[in-house]
This record gives C-alpha cells, sequence and structure tokens, in this order.
C-alpha cells in the first residue's frame, strides 16, 4: 500500500519516515453480543452512525443494540466488557431512532414519530449509574406533510436543540427552535428567518455548550458560506458571509460540498470543496473559521487547489489511471488538542443503479497548524466494497484525535486477511504508519455493525464489534488494546 506525503510542496518518501515504531494490538477481552441489522430505506446517510459511546471520567461506555423490529436497547459496559445495565427501548411502528448521546448524568435516545396524524420527536433519557429511564419528554411537534424535523446537542451533551422547518412550496423559509437543558427544562425558543437569503440554499443547525445558536449555510446559488449566531442573552443576530465561489480565471465556480464542525467554546470550522460549474472538475478546497473568542469574523485559510499533480498523486497512491477526480466527498474536520486541524475527505461511490455495490477508496488528508496555514497532505489508499443492502453504511472509517496524533480505522481485505485495520497520522508533519491489523478476522458479511460500534475508550483501547467467521452467527464485543 502506497502513501505520498508533500509539506510544503516537497514530497517525501515514507520508507523511512513512518510515525514512531509499528503498531501491535492484542484482543485482551471478549464477550457474546447481539445485534438484528438496521431496516432503511436510505443508504446513503445513516441517522444514528456511532452506537457505541465512551461514559465520560470512567472508563465504561453504553451501547445502542438494535434488539427486534420493535425494540433497541441500551446496555453500559465496564472496562472488562461486563454488562452493568440493561435499558429496553421500545420503539412502535412509525417511529424510528433519531439520535443517541451522553452527557456526564444520562444517555439519551431521540425518537421520530410519524403517522397519518402527527409528527414529533421526543427523547428518553437514561440515568447512566442505574440505568433507570425517565418518562419520555416530548420536543417538537410537527405537521405529518411537513419536512422531518431534527435535533442538535451540543458537544459536552448538555443542551438539546429541537427543531422543525417553516417552508412554502418546498423551499425553506425559516426553522422553529426550541433550547432544553440537561434536565430537559426549556430554556428559549427561537426562530430563525432565512426571507432575505431567495432561493438555493441549505441551512445546518449547530448548539454550542453554552446554548448558543449557530446555522451554518450554503446561499447564494451555491457561492457563498454564511453563519448565523443566535445567543440566549439578545435577540440580535449576528449575520456573517464569505464568498468562496465566483468567477476565477474566466472559469465559474460553484460549492459542490461542505462540512462543518464545532468545537466546544463555539469556534466553527467549515471546509468546502468548490467545483467548476461547467464541467464538474474538482477545483479547490477552502476552509473558514468563526471565533467568537476573538472578534467572531470569519476568517478564510489559503486555499488548496487541485491540479493535473494532484490527481498524478492520487492515481499512484491507489494504483490507479482516473482521467479527473470523481466521488470525493468531505467526511470529517478534526481538531487535535494541540491545535492542529485536518480535514478529511473520502471517494465513494456505487457501481449504477439501486442494487449495485457500492465503494469506498481513498482518504484525502489536508493537514493546517496552529494558524490554519495548509502545511501538508496525503492519500491513504484504500478498497472497501459493501453489499446494495448496506450501502455506505457497511464501509468507511472511524477517526479520533490524540494529543498530536490521528488514529484511523478501517475495515479492509489486506493480503487476503478480512480485519479491522488501524493508522496513526502525523497531525502536524502527515506522516502515516503502515496498517496494522487489529486481530479481529472479521468476516466478510453484513459488515454496517462493524463500523457503526467501534470507538475508543482512551489511546490505547479500542471497542469493536466483530463476527469471528463466516460460519459463526454469533457476534462478539471485542476489547483491543494497541502498543
Amino acid at each position: 500500500m502506497n502513501f505520498t506525503v508533500k509539506i510544503w510542496g516537497v514530497a517525501l518518501s515514507l520508507a523511512g519516515a513512518l510515525c514512531t515504531g509499528p503498531v501491535s494490538a492484542q484482543r485482551v477481552k471478549t464477550a457474546a453480543f447481539s445485534y438484528v441489522p438496521e431496516q432503511t430505506d436510505d443508504r446513503y446517510n445513516q441517522r444514528v452512525p456511532r452506537k457505541t459511546l465512551p461514559v465520560a471520567g470512567t472508563t465504561d461506555f453504553v451501547v445502542l443494540g438494535h434488539r427486534s423490529a420493535t425494540e433497541y436497547s441500551v446496555e453500559r459496559y465496564d472496562a472488562e466488557l461486563k454488562k452493568v445495565w440493561t435499558a429496553a427501548v421500545p420503539v412502535a411502528a412509525g417511529e424510528s431512532i433519531e439520535t443517541f448521546a451522553a452527557n456526564t448524568e444520562q444517555a439519551m435516545v431521540v425518537i421520530h414519530h410519524k403517522d397519518a396524524a402527527a409528527q414529533y420527536l421526543s427523547v428518553l433519557p437514561i440515568n447512566l449509574k442505574s440505568g433507570q429511564k425517565a418518562n419520555p419528554q416530548k420536543l417538537i411537534d410537527a405537521s405529518p406533510r411537513d419536512r422531518r424535523p431534527g435535533v442538535a446537542i451540543s458537544p459536552d451533551g448538555k443542551r438539546i436543540l429541537a427543531f422543525r422547518y417553516l417552508t412554502r412550496e418546498v423551499q425553506i423559509k425559516a426553522i422553529s427552535a426550541t433550547l432544553y437543558d440537561q434536565q430537559l427544562t426549556k430554556l428559549k425558543d427561537r426562530i430563525y428567518d432565512f426571507h432575505d437569503l431567495g432561493d438555493l440554499f441549505s441551512p445546518a443547525v449547530h448548539v454550542a455548550n453554552d446554548g448558543t445558536q449557530y446555522v451554518t449555510l450554503v446561499s447564494d446559488k451555491m457561492k457563498k458560506l454564511s453563519l448565523r449566531r443566535y445567543r440566549l442573552d439578545t435577540n440580535d443576530v449576528q449575520v456573517l458571509s464569505v464568498a468562496v465561489g465566483g468567477t476565477f480565471g474566466g472559469k465559474a465556480v460553484n460549492v459542490f460540498d461542505t462540512k462543518f464542525t464545532m468545537q466546544p467554546n463555539g469556534v466553527i470550522f467549515g471546509a468546502a470543496i468548490c467545483t467548476e460549474r461547467e464541467t464538474g472538475q474538482y477545483y479547490s478546497l477552502k476552509l473558514v473559521k468563526f471565533d467568537p473568542t476573538q472578534g467572531g469574523d470569519l476568517k478564510f485559510a489559503p486555499e488548496f487547489r487541485f491540479t493535473p499533480e494532484y490527481l498524478a498523486e492520487v492515481n499512484k497512491a491507489g494504483q490507479t489511471s482516473s482521467k479527473r477526480l470523481e466521488d470525493v466527498y468531505l467526511s470529517d474536520v478534526v481538531f487535535t488538542p494541540d491545535s492542529a486541524l485536518v480535514v478529511v475527505a473520502e471517494k465513494k461511490y456505487e457501481e449504477g443503479g439501486d442494487d449495485s455495490p457500492t465503494h469506498a477508496r481513498e482518504l484525502h488528508l489536508f493537514g493546517y497548524n496552529q494558524f490554519q496555514t495548509p502545511t501538508w497532505h496525503t492519500i491513504i489508499a484504500k478498497n472497501q466494497v459493501a453489499s446494495p443492502a448496506e450501502g455506505f453504511a457497511g464501509i468507511g472509517y472511524r477517526v479520533a484525535a490524540f494529543g498530536n496524533e490521528l488514529q484511523i480505522v478501517t475495515q479492509e481485505k489486506l493480503k487476503n486477511k478480512s480485519d479491522l485495520y488501524l493508522r496513526r497520522v502525523n497531525a502536524r508533519t502527515g506522516v502515516v504508519s503502515e496498517p496494522k491489523k487489529l486481530g479481529l478476522n472479521v468476516a466478510d458479511q453484513n459488515l454496517a455493525y462493524v463500523k457503526d460500534f467501534t470507538t475508543w475508550l482512551d489511546a490505547k483501547t479500542i471497542i469493536g464489534v466483530s463476527r469471528p467467521n463466516k460460519k459463526s452467527a454469533a457476534l462478539m464485543l471485542n476489547k483491543i488494546v494497541s502498543k
């Protein structure tokens, strides 16, 4: 497997410049695990992509399990994979899980209900210490003819923002939102008004730990990134916009894809891939930062251009011969504890038609320093295929940041071994370790559970679910310690 890193435009061979030492791993604990595959009409977007969450301040974790067509469960495990408690989560006809989250006191399962007469979101709180369930509480109502309502949860899990869309025909004109605290006490109702934007825009809603609400938008016919801030102590709205599309060198350039992430202090990073409108050719990657602690302006990072030289690097890493970049989508914006930032994009596509397999190929990583200056980029080649039934839910990766290092876990078949593989990326230099298998021997079937339940308890401890072999009907919950 080949890797290419460029630092300040200088190509480095990784043969002798890998991250510190080889990665080794050992599976130290296992426990029986039950799982019923999800049934969904949307193979492209998962409502609950992460079903295992660490319990803050402990070595325990909670898991959202799917027991049957009418019941989920939340289970708490300790570091020895002993089950501490189980809480059943009934799901009736017309209901589905919207969000799974946790804070220091409780796990929360948000459920969407829809029938011919009503549509609403409710939350089921579960005490993390005892597993005791509180009464479900309705968060927001919407007409059954309206768009599906949504929910945003703060990074610390202590603020819940439920919202519904107000539309005219198919265009969003406003969003009505209600903010709750950790005890599910209503704090404030708010209307986000977009009548000034016209048509063709796409909003996303975020909430910070202090309850400040943000709406990020792609507007002005896919040319601008905009941010609107709604504080609790005032009804004033801060509106900021920056043009990332436009006409450059005679070429009309539009926003193709975006990814926003918010830090606990309210700092928001937004990445945008721009393409040429006429040809669809990938043009550049742009990064913006909004920092309410430093004046609250939108600040640009220098753009990264997708040049023919970059395409050559992609082809070299993946041993391919593509004529252009295609099907590359933003997937993560990772901010490390020591203030480096890495934008991750992934190539994902289906062969053609609703009943064709889906593929996830190379990862594109772009590194920035603490001043948001681009410092390196690298391409990690991989080759994943999922069945039509699983779509993109069954493939992809998991990433976590520890100090100066990113850890990336994928399920792949390398050297005829199907397993979870761990790579370590130096967030300052872009240097990538060779992939090392975690020793689960993942069987090649029904792979969606692999990614959904993979998480880190700390920099050396990974939790994952696997099927020991193709003939086994049972799944195993695994604790893996890397060295």
